[in-house]
């Protein structure tokens, strides 16, 4: 297989690091490696910042329309393009490629969506208390945005930030995950061929995030940092933009209850804990359900049920025809997953499949773990108090509603939540009482690009997609006419 050679984006033009320096991508199933991207820092991210704010008069001075136009040209490019980027995403990332191509689909629809609500971001006119005077109210683009994104989607969650930021009128600096980077460079090469304003959108890559972070808080250019990763980067990163007072928006970690009631659709409450727990990029999703509840009254038939149909799941490289799962991002992260089994096991917990790292045959060179179902476990383990990030599922009993909700929000996490019941009215109890940023009702597929997603308490600040998404990058300005007389 042939090496994909890059360069980094900016100004409109495709850059090699100042250094000279390359870092390579691997695939995470193989250990191959599959891409040479530039080693950039603080000195490319300056002149992308730099370049960026020259831009932004220019793009925030274009007409709404204007800019939704070019926003459907990429959607309409990006779509000729899905398996192609998919095939990127599954090299990089490890994720099978009909999962792959299920991500740049959703990925695609940013663009379709935001350019329609470029067309509506409205004003207002106040009514005032006084006759000689008027009121307005309007939005306006904050400015340059420093978007970070993670590795697990590495189409959508560059796609998630970029889309309301451009349609709003601002201009990005992008840093994608090191381990991630083509797909994002892949996108920037189809908005370089619709013919977007040179220094409108930028992306620096590096091996390191910290010098580029760095410059994306200290420089005064910036106006916004929007990132989506860990609950302890984000920490980090908001105290950094508190310096200047920057905007941020985060989407940060979770711990995702998954319920079912003894009045659930059983068979579909036993495939939504599958889907969501282990066929979202090997488990390593913030809304992948992270402990089940399950109440105690179908507890035995729904443990059955749901380990048989993980024992069933087909674990190889995302490359292969049929895979469902593929490997972890890498050993760092495959260690953490071993780590919280063994601590749940010493501790009490049964493996009831799974609980293991794959190494024989075409495992043997990528970082896969097998899908695992813990049992016997308690709230006390580190397996429900942490993000696990990979494909482990406890399961934990419950006896009353009251009981439930209690457990269920007891977590610094309100990212996602999912409840499974036939019932209205505990349904809608359950629902409301939940602090969470996201319910799930007898549903597991996440959130759509038509409504807000976002966390609650250590889960993040701001909103993505929906009519809010496009409101976190911009300014609302109160303007004042005194009538002459």
């Amino acid at each position: 297989m042939a090496v994909k050679r890059v360069k980094m984006y900016l100004d409109g033009q495709w850059v090699e690091a100042d250094s000279g320096k390359t870092f390579e991508v691997k695939d995470p199933a193989t250990g191959e490696v599959v891409g040479i991207v530039p080693d950039g820092g603080a000195s490319e991210t300056r002149k992308a910042i730099e370049v960026a704010y020259r831009a932004f008069k220019g793009w925030a001075g274009m007409t709404p329309k204007a800019r939704g136009e070019l926003l459907r040209k990429v959607d309409s490019l990006m779509r000729e393009r899905v398996d192609a980027l998919a095939r990127l995403v599954t090299l990089e990332n490890g994720k099978p490629f009909e999962e792959a191509k299920k991500e740049v689909t959703f990925a695609v629809g940013y663009f379709d969506w935001f350019a329609e609500e470029a067309r509506r971001t409205y004003g207002e006119l106040v009514p005032s208390p006084f006759a000689g005077k008027r009121l307005w109210v309007i939005r306006q683009p904050i400015g340059v945005v420093g978007a970070i994104t993670p590795w697990n989607f590495p189409a959508t969650m560059v796609t998630r930030k970029i889309a309301p930021a451009l349609a709003a009128g601002c201009t990005v600096v992008l840093k994608p995950a090191s381990a991630t980077p083509l797909t994002a460079l892949a996108i920037a090469e189809i908005i370089h061929q619709v013919g977007f304003p040179a220094g409108v959108f930028n992306v620096v890559t590096g091996a390191r995030s910290r010098p580029i972070g760095d410059e994306l808080l200290q420089n005064p250019f910036v106006k916004k940092i929007a990132f989506t990763g860990s609950t302890d980067v984000g920490k980090q990163l908001m105290e950094g933009a508190a310096k200047q007072l920057k905007h941020v928006s985060f989407e940060l970690g979770g711990n995702a209850p998954f319920i079912v009631f003894d009045d659930a659709d059983f068979d579909e409450a036993v495939e939504g804990a599958v889907a969501i727990k282990f066929l979202r990029v090997a488990g390593q999703s913030c809304i992948c359900a992270n402990r089940l509840y399950v109440q105690e009254t179908i507890a035995e038939r729904f443990t059955e049920a749901f380990v048989e149909k993980v024992k069933a799941i087909k674990v190889g490289p995302g490359v292969e025809p049929g895979m469902q799962v593929g490997p972890l991002i890498n050993e760092e992260t495959l260690k953490k997953v071993s780590d919280l089994v063994e601590d749940a096991v010493s501790h009490g917990a049964k493996v009831a499949v799974g609980g293991k790292r794959l190494t024989e045959g075409w495992y043997a060179k990528g970082f896969f773990y097998a899908p695992t179902v813990l049992l016997n476990v308690t709230a006390e383990m580190r397996v429900c108090r942490e993000e696990i990030f990979g494909p482990v599922a406890p399961i934990l009993r419950f006896r009353t509603e009251e009981e439930l909700i209690q457990r269920a929000n007891e977590t610094i996490f309100g990212l996602a939540s999912y409840l499974y019941s036939r019932n209205l009215g505990r349904i809608m109890r359950v629902a409301e009482a939940l602090e969470y940023g996201l319910v799930g009702v007898n549903d597991a597929a996440g959130y759509t690009h038509e409504i807000p997603f976002g966390g609650y308490k250590e889960s993040g600040l701001g909103r993505e997609g929906g009519r809010q998404g496009i409101e976190e990058y911009m300014e609302v300005k109160s303007i004042v006419v005194n009538l002459p007389k």
